[in-house]
């Protein structure tokens, strides 16, 4: 199975490739940072300006114009396939088990404001902690859950305002 990767560029054009296609490249490591690569008879100098790992989105320099670049992996490809990507988050009202386990801990209350990526609580499913976050901003309407309580898969833990 072929890995698959999705690279966009200054948020206007997007290029899919495979590790193969990057294995192909004629690129040569020139400094820490900084590249040459020789595609169909041209020279490109490239340099990483800036870089953020975590949040996938790097600066790069080619040939002395700049560009924004944002890369997805595999596995963001199939969180965007299976609808959870966080652009669709702005929908969300509500939160569900994604699958049977236990309560361990409800970390917000009825009427608090939340942000995105804020911890709302602790589900242990298959001997894992998993920690369900929030999709977007807003107030919590609901909780239907308590600690200790066992759910079921699709279980409305938490409803937004």
């Amino acid at each position: 199975m072929k890995k698959n990767f999705k690279l966009k560029v200054n948020d206007q054009y997007e290029f899919q490739f495979t590790a193969d296609d990057l294995k192909s490249l004629d690129l040569v490591k020139t400094g820490t940072d900084s590249f040459h690569l020789l595609e169909n008879n041209q020279t490109y100098h490239i340099d990483f300006s800036s870089k953020d790992f975590y949040g996938k989105s790097y600066g790069v320099k080619v040939n002395n114009a700049n560009y924004a670049v944002a890369i997805a992996n595999p596995l963001d490809l199939l969180i965007d396939e299976m609808g959870f990507a966080l652009g669709a988050s702005a929908q969300v009202s509500s939160i569900e088990a994604p699958m049977p386990g236990l309560i361990l801990e409800v970390s917000v209350s009825e009427g608090q404001e939340v942000k995105e990526g804020d911890a709302l609580l602790i589900l242990e499913a298959m001997k894992m902690e998993n920690v369900i976050t929030s999709p977007r901003e807003g107030t919590i309407k609901s909780i239907t859950v308590k600690q200790g309580e066992a759910v079921e898969k699709k279980h409305v833990l938490i409803t937004f305002e």
